[in-house]
């Protein structure tokens, strides 16, 4: 349930939204916006020992995150409008 609170919406497509605090259930999840390079930030690998995390538990620098990032960044390159020159 936890690595999944990472959200983003179409609407603010510059950021993402995560827990900042451990939730009790789904219906009480407070969540603060982020700009969405910081998603997956380290792209999975270890972080810095000077690191301040961003979302609770790290779940921003999870394998999910990394594959989320890498699902929005797609929807992003396909609706780029083309220009031809």
């Amino acid at each position: 349930m936890m690595r999944k609170s990472i959200v983003f919406d179409k609407r603010t497509p510059d950021v993402f939204y995560c827990p900042m605090r451990k939730p009790t259930s789904m219906n009480k999840l407070i969540v603060k916006s982020r700009p969405l390079h910081k998603l997956c930030e380290y792209d999975g690998n270890d972080l810095p020992s000077d690191y301040k995390s961003d979302c609770y538990d790290d779940i921003d620098e999870s394998t999910y995150a990394c594959k989320e990032k890498h699902r929005i960044m797609k929807r992003f390159a396909k609706d780029e409008p083309l220009i031809l020159q």
